[in-house]
């Protein structure tokens, strides 16, 4: 590798909006503020809503009168 090019990579603490802290690395080189975690997000804590919209296989089934 050419010395010199590449930037330098150090420790961040990232800190999420729910008060969840960790430290990762990266280039970044400043601490890091995000709004969603793996501890808060839905999709992860298992707390995850599936929005069903009432779609084309209800409308056949209605039309065709099918349980």
């Amino acid at each position: 590798m050419k010395a010199d090019i590449h930037p330098s990579y150090s420790d961040i603490k990232v800190t999420c909006s729910c008060g969840n802290e960790f430290t990762t690395r990266s280039t970044l080189g400043e601490d890091l503020s995000v709004e969603v975690c793996s501890s808060c997000h839905p999709f992860y804590t298992g707390k995850q809503k599936i929005v069903d919209t009432g779609g084309r296989v209800d409308k056949f089934r209605r039309k065709y009168g099918i349980s």
